[in-house]
C-alpha cells in the first residue's frame, strides 16, 4: 500500500481491513464485488478461449470459485447484490462470448440468441452449483453469532415473555 496520504477533501474508496476479524466477514461494497467478479469471470472465459478454443470445465470451476469469493467478500448490507449476481454474471458472459463468435459455445451456423441459450444450457451445472454455493454462503454469513437455540426472546437483553391472566 502506498505511503502517500489521501487528499483531505476526497473520500476513501474502501476502509482498511481489520486484521482481527476472520476473512469471511467481508467488508467490500457490493459494486466493487460485482466489478471484481465480472472481471474475473471474463478473464477466465478469455483464458480458456485463447488456450483451448472453447469454454468448458476450466471456466465452470472458475465460475464456482468466483461465486464463492463474491459471497465471502461482500459486506452484509449488500447481500442482495451478490445474491442475484451468479445468473446475471453467467448470462452476461455468454452474451459477450456469443457476440465475439458463436462457434466457441455453440455451432458455427447458430445465431447469437441460439448460442447464448446453448451456452447457458451447457454451463447449467456450474450455474446451479455456483448459485447454490453463493446463497448458502450468504445464509451462513447472515447470522454468524447465533449459536444457542433459545428463541424465547427476540432481543438479547429483553426478558422472556410470560403468560398472565387477568381477573
Amino acid at each position: 500500500m502506498s505511503e502517500v496520504p489521501a487528499r483531505p477533501d476526497h473520500p476513501r474508496f474502501s476502509m482498511p481491513r481489520d486484521l482481527t476479524r476472520p476473512l469471511w466477514h467481508g467488508d467490500t461494497r457490493g459494486s466493487e464485488v460485482v466489478a471484481l467478479a465480472s472481471a474475473l469471470t471474463l478473464t477466465a472465459a478469455a483464458v480458456e478461449i485463447s488456450l483451448a478454443g472453447h469454454v468448458r470445465l476450466f471456466f465452470d470451476l472458475c465460475f464456482v470459485a468466483i461465486c464463492l469469493l463474491s459471497a465471502v467478500l461482500v459486506r452484509p448490507r449488500d447481500f442482495f447484490t451478490v445474491g442475484i449476481l451468479p445468473p446475471l454474471l453467467m448470462f452476461g458472459t455468454m452474451v459477450l462470448v456469443a457476440l465475439n463468435g458463436t462457434k466457441v459455445i455453440a455451432h458455427p451456423h447458430d445465431n447469437v440468441v441460439q448460442a447464448v441459450v446453448t451456452g447457458l444450457a451447457h454451463h447449467s451445472a456450474a450455474l446451479f452449483i455456483g448459485y447454490a454455493v453463493c446463497l448458502v454462503t450468504l445464509v451462513v454469513r447472515r447470522r454468524p453469532g447465533r449459536r444457542s437455540t433459545d428463541y424465547s426472546s427476540k432481543r438479547a437483553g429483553s426478558p422472556a415473555p410470560r403468560r398472565t391472566t387477568s381477573g
